[in-house]
């Protein structure tokens, strides 16, 4: 069996990190970076973005060294991606603090509205509903991320951490503040409003969740395989007939629910926001099927039936 001989250099730089020799044929991206992390302990494989070319793309790690378009001497780039951290540690920390934020204004703690509305309740229903459906869509995220979903990447960067949870914190202390306000007012179409909001929301949470449902099932534990999604027996997931990313239209719907609910303008900015990034995440991910899937449907769009 003919092995290879690996060099890698630093995709900055040029200069040489490693030689790997006698490296397997059928070595993957990610033996190569265990090999690699041997001698340079200080990066870890996920750490690592191993490529082709000093500006190209990461490799994956489940990529065959003898599949890829090198010689037996193969040069190969190292880009160092950072300081890492879990994917489930980054979700229970963004979902988890706006739980607890929003709560605290809930309950009026002394130091927000002041001591004379201190741990008062309002008078309104739809101010303890909305409560309900906040602390429900969070809880139901965190026991997802721990029993449903899947990760096809293990980490992402310590840095970004701190940018999200400055989103889904900050959002969650402005909506709550205004909808917890002692001076808060009922929706104009009052409880008519309040009910088809509320359906709006609960319907388009249990669709979510069926998406995730459907998306976990489709990947074997442990494996990183990638499939067409296609609709169940659960009707909730025939929108994937039009679309590719159901789980964020879901998501989206969601959010119209609550802020039709509430009718309070933090909530619907931070809506706004949501679908513009979704839209971005559903965009990217719509084209990847499309490059991998020569059969993807072609009537599906990314997130908005036959619109977007």
């Amino acid at each position: 069996m003919k092995h290879y001989e690996v060099e890698i250099l630093d995709a900055r730089t040029r200069q040489k990190l490693s030689f790997l020799d006698k490296v397997e044929p059928n070595a993957t991206i990610g033996e190569i970076k265990v090999m690699f992390h041997k001698n340079h302990a200080q990066w870890y494989p996920a750490r690592q973005s191993i490529r082709l070319d000093a500006k190209g793309k990461s490799l994956r790690d489940e990529e065959i060294l003898q599949n890829l378009p090198v010689g037996t001497t193969a040069t190969l780039y190292f880009r160092d991606l950072g300081a890492q951290i879990g994917w489930v540690t980054v979700f229970l920390t963004e979902y988890a603090g706006p739980l607890l934020i929003y709560l605290l204004f809930y309950f009026r703690l002394p130091f927000i509205y002041g001591p004379k509305y201190a741990f008062t309740s309002s008078p309104h229903s739809v101010v303890h509903l909305a409560a309900a459906c906040h602390s429900f869509h969070y809880i139901k995220r965190l026991l997802e991320t721990l029993f449903v979903h899947r990760f096809s990447h293990g980490t992402m960067p310590l840095r970004n951490i701190f940018k999200n949870c400055t989103y889904y914190w900050g959002f969650a202390a402005w909506l709550a503040y205004h909808i917890n306000h002692p001076l808060y007012t009922p929706p104009a179409y009052g409880d008519k409003q309040v009910k088809i909001a509320f359906a709006i929301f609960l319907l388009c949470q249990i669709g979510n969740f069926s998406i995730h449902v459907a998306l976990r099932n489709l990947r074997p534990a442990g494996s990183k395989t990638r499939r067409i999604p296609f609709p169940t027996k659960n009707p909730f997931t025939w929108l994937f007939l039009v679309v590719s990313c159901p789980n964020y239209t879901y998501e989206v719907g969601s959010w119209i629910g609550f802020t039709i609910m509430t009718q309070c303008l933090p909530v619907a900015m931070f809506t706004l926001v949501g679908f513009t990034q979704m839209a971005i995440w559903a965009t990217s991910k719509h084209r990847s099927y499309l490059k991998d899937f020569r059969d993807y449907p072609p009537l599906r769009r990314p997130i908005v039936p036959f619109i977007l």
